[in-house]
């Protein structure tokens, strides 16, 4: 093949990138829309088969090439697999350019009803697991000036009815965002946090069947929406850094 005919290097191409909650909704459409930019998968998720369902559909559109994209099951709740997942990546990658947090829980509820029990286990996976995780990693991102996302809320900045335990989480998974900015800045490190309002995935068709309404997901984001905004700022040059970005759907609702 003449070098004409090669296409030409996107600016994520041969980066690594870990992408938790792999499997389903916004962090398959971010894995997907990340191989097609030529960047390596380590996709995480607690199920394995759908994993590994997404991974063919990857190598598919990359022509076979299995060393390119790899999959972890992890339950984030559980320090110790969050630890022998850095130990696996670094002895099959060596190093990571690019951490994406899209693993996320939701329980709804008013403050007199919902159980602590749900609180608990949304301050788990939506704060603890992105701060264990980004630590252990730290070592492997610092070492390519890397770029960690954290998918973040519309109600991570401003708290709404019924949704007070995750929308504590998204505050403060927002707090270990700019916290952590501040850290790195110095080391070429680039931290960003998306806020979404609703996008439509299975936890949103739940959310609506929680709320008694129709669920109609046309009206809202669609998944491959944030994926292509979430690449467009990791392939923005280094000479920029982008902190916050706020993406909702053009048609106004109960925003989430």
């Amino acid at each position: 093949m003449n070098k004409s005919d090669q296409s030409p290097m996107t600016p994520l191409e041969n980066h690594i990138a870990v992408v938790t909650g792999a499997s389903s909704g916004i962090g398959k459409a971010i894995a997907l829309r990340l191989s097609e930019e030529g960047a390596s998968l380590c996709l995480v998720g607690r199920n394995n088969d759908i994993l590994q369902e997404v991974a063919e559909n990857i190598k598919k559109k990359r022509g076979g090439f299995s060393s390119q994209v790899k999959t972890y099951q992890v339950d984030l709740k559980t320090d110790e697999q969050i630890h022998q997942l850095r130990e696996q990546i670094q002895k099959d990658f060596g190093s990571v350019d690019i951490l994406v947090h899209s693993a996320g829980l939701f329980y709804m509820g008013r403050v007199k009803d919902v159980s602590i029990r749900y609180f608990d286990e949304q301050y788990q996976v939506n704060v603890r697991a992105p701060y264990l995780l980004t630590q252990t990693m730290l070592p492997m991102i610092r070492s390519r000036a890397g770029q960690v996302v954290f998918i973040n809320s519309s109600v991570g900045v401003k708290a709404k009815a019924m949704v007070s335990q995750y929308a504590a989480t998204k505050h403060a998974l927002r707090a270990v965002a700019d916290s952590l900015r501040e850290e790195v800045n110095a080391d070429g490190i680039r931290v960003v946090s998306i806020y979404l309002g609703r996008t439509a995935t299975p936890m949103q068709a739940a959310i609506y069947e929680r709320e008694g309404r129709v669920y109609q997901p046309e009206q809202l984001m669609q998944p491959q929406d944030v994926s292509e905004a979430v690449v467009n700022v990791l392939a923005l040059p280094k000479s920029i850094e982008v902190t916050d970005f706020h993406i909702r759907p053009l048609h106004k609702s109960d925003d989430i």
